[in-house]
């Protein structure tokens, strides 16, 4: 998931390796990107050819590493948030990069995207009530069940935020289709 957040944070323009950090780490949630996974993720993606490095002067008389996305790296991009199958279905974190990424991807990949994830959800669901009948019938304590339905609560609303996103996909879709 590293790979398609600095790939996408050069969608944008050219940044050094300073601002990919400071915006990844954003996007997770953190300060920053280690540099131990920034530099040596930007260094495959050169040698790749999805980026282009050059150096430019900094400010202090240092040289600086600027980054910028080629052709091949957005199609490397586009390709990576396709790649959406049972194992990135069951990461929150990964769908949510990908809806993020939403405007990148055509209607017909949010959608697929949006199923698979929501089928894992399903599988979760069917879990969860499971578990809940289980507590019920061996007297769990309250507190046990309280961890339950909050799962499950939690479950249901991301489907119904799927829904709405499928929605929100298709409406943008024809309104494109007819020139809106």
């Amino acid at each position: 998931m590293s790979d398609l957040i600095l790939l996408a944070a050069l969608l944008d323009g050219p940044k050094h390796g300073w601002a990919l950090k400071k915006l990844a780490g954003f996007l997770f949630g953190s300060a920053k990107m280690h540099n131990n996974l920034v530099y040596p993720l930007m260094k495959k993606f050169v040698a790749q050819g999805w980026v282009r490095r050059r150096s430019e002067p900094g400010e202090r008389g240092q040289t600086r590493a600027v980054y910028s996305l080629t052709p091949g790296g957005k199609q490397e991009l586009l390709r990576r948030l396709d790649q959406f199958g049972e194992k990135e279905a069951g990461s929150g974190a990964e769908f949510r990069v990908r809806v993020g990424l939403f405007a990148l991807l055509d209607h017909a990949a949010r959608l697929k995207i949006a199923a698979t994830r929501d089928q894992w959800l399903k599988e979760r669901e069917k879990h969860f009530d499971g578990i809940r009948n289980g507590l019920r019938a061996m007297n769990a304590t309250e507190w046990g069940r309280q961890v339950v339905e909050f799962l499950l609560a939690e479950v249901r609303l991301e489907r119904r935020w799927i829904k709405s996103l499928a929605k929100k996909s298709g409406a943008k879709g024809r309104r494109r289709q007819n020139g809106g």
